[in-house]
């Protein structure tokens, strides 16, 4: 009802005027070049540092081609590593938002258009290099508002950058982008470990055919052994046998001829 609107009316008042007070603060850092450099910088580590593991990324990396990128996100090919360099054309951005007419407003479309073609041509000559880096980079705009007012104004620009394979993207699209990145990374893990979990199975599977083999072999040996076993006992009931027969007519020869027992009584069959 009612009263849900107001609060939500409030609660953006409260956030608006925090964010002027930001935009106050922002002013000061910006008006000095380097602070600003290293504002977009320190903002784009912020972001960085807080969607992706540390393991996924480097500051101010040195390229082969000798340029160091603000960023550069170690993902695993494809695509590649990307860059992602910070910049923040804000004087023709604030020219743009002060011009208080048409023509003023032109000129510092103008001027906007020349400074963030000039970003996006450094940008796409520095970090987009064949077998080092993905095929594309990320121009990254730490301020929504500029990121909006290039998108609002400069619809050919945008078009422009996304040939030359640079995107460009403020905080919250950049936030997506490392989103993603992240989601691409845990894949890639999840592949890698799967592919371990099939490298140990293939082991696995291998052991355990060799086992079958063997286990077959011992099986035959056993099978062999029972004949041979059995061929012995065989043999051994043929040798106790002729002992047994061997050791009677010893006994009986050794027995003193009886006038009693006649030759008969004898078993010459004991012989045979």
């Amino acid at each position: 009802g009612m009263a849900e609107k107001l609060a939500v009316i409030t609660e953006a008042n409260t956030h608006i005027s925090a964010l002027s007070s930001q935009v106050t603060q922002l002013q000061n850092v910006l008006s000095n070049k380097q602070a600003r450099g290293s504002f977009g910088e320190v903002q784009l580590e912020n972001l960085v540092r807080d969607a992706l593991p540390d393991s996924a990324y480097d500051f101010q990396v040195t390229l082969s081609n000798g340029r160091r990128v603000d960023c550069f996100l170690k993902l695993p090919n494809p695509p590649g590593p990307i860059a992602i360099d910070s910049k923040f054309p804000l004087e023709s951005y604030r020219q743009l938002v002060a011009a208080s007419d048409d023509a003023a407003k032109d000129a510092a479309c103008r001027r906007l258009e020349a400074d963030v073609k000039k970003h996006i041509s450094d940008i796409a000559s520095k970090y987009i290099i064949p077998g080092e880096t993905a095929e594309s980079a990320i121009l990254f705009l730490p301020s929504e508002s500029v990121y909006a007012e290039i998108n609002i104004q400069l619809p050919k620009l945008v078009e422009a950058s996304r040939r030359a394979h640079v995107y460009m993207a403020g905080p919250d699209n950049l936030m997506l982008i490392l989103h993603t990145v992240r989601a691409i990374l845990r894949d890639a893990r999840m592949h890698e470990a799967a592919g371990l979990i099939r490298t140990q199975v293939d082991l696995m599977m291998q052991d355990v055919n060799r086992l079958d083999d063997r286990v077959a072999k011992l099986a035959t040996h056993f099978q062999q052994a029972e004949k041979d076993i059995s061929d012995i006992k065989t043999s051994t009931r043929k040798i106790t046998s002729r002992g047994q027969k061997i050791t009677q007519i010893e006994v009986a020869e050794e027995r003193p001829v009886s006038p009693v027992v006649d030759a008969a009584d004898r078993k010459p069959d004991l012989l045979g």
